[in-house]
């Protein structure tokens, strides 16, 4: 995220977050589906390193890959329908200033989007039995990359607009 878009990180910094009185409820819950994507992520690359290195067995990886795939995938959809259909726009009129952060964000879930259609396709094929777990596992580290920047740019728009404006100008 461009720096003259973090402005309001200047004046809400992570740190503080916490603390602030708009932080419960709609911030820690979004702030909490985040942290829920990177540990399914995490638990994916993991269980793909230790397929790699033979410490789990087939059956049990594929098995871990169809919950955690399954839900990180259907998870994702479903978080960036709601940001796309109805937070990005609210919060951008409240700091049109912001809008072209919020653009960014945009372009994020249509780049996303084309690398989950590759994310299923390498974890079908892991489940399947056609695909190995080592190109499933740099299928990982390219999607995680795009995910951990966005998630982390997004949260640095996003938290410090609630917390200016309160989660109920959301409503």
């Amino acid at each position: 995220m461009p720096e003259a878009l973090r402005v309001l990180l200047e004046t809400f910094p992570r740190e503080d977050w916490e603390a602030h009185p708009h932080f419960s409820g709609l911030v820690a819950f979004w702030l909490d589906r985040h942290l829920m994507f990177r540990n399914l992520l995490g638990s994916l690359q993991s269980d793909a390193e230790a397929a790699i290195d033979r410490k789990i067995d087939p059956q049990s990886h594929k098995k871990r890959v169809s919950q955690y795939g399954g839900m990180l995938v259907s998870q994702l959809h479903g978080h960036h329908q709601i940001e796309d259909h109805h937070y990005f726009p609210v919060l951008s009129k409240m700091e049109p200033k912001l809008l072209k952060g919020f653009d960014i964000l945009d372009a994020d879930h249509h780049a996303m989007d084309g690398l989950l259609n590759r994310f299923t396709s390498s974890a079908n094929a892991v489940l399947q039995g056609k695909g190995k777990p080592g190109p499933f596992h740099k299928e990982l580290l390219s999607f995680g990359a795009l995910l951990h920047r966005h998630l982390e740019d997004e949260e640095d728009l996003i938290v410090p607009v609630i917390l200016k404006h309160g989660p109920y100008a959301l409503e």
